[in-house]
């Protein structure tokens, strides 16, 4: 039996994903289906893309 590897992602991609799933227009189950990635990862990017918009807004 040969070596599983997992798939590796592009942060264009991510990011692609993370913005269609905060737009909200189709739910998790219909992105992870059209891009061919599973729940979870998209809701792991959404929240990193939030948290990430969060932390560049510091003002003093």
């Amino acid at each position: 039996m040969g070596k599983v590897t997992r798939k590796r992602y592009g942060a264009e991609f991510k990011s692609r994903v993370a913005l269609e799933a905060i737009r909200g227009e189709l739910t998790l189950a219909e992105l992870a289906s059209k891009h061919g990635v599973h729940q979870t990862m998209i809701a792991q990017w959404k929240r990193q893309a939030i948290e990430g918009m969060a932390g560049c807004c510091h003002v003093n």
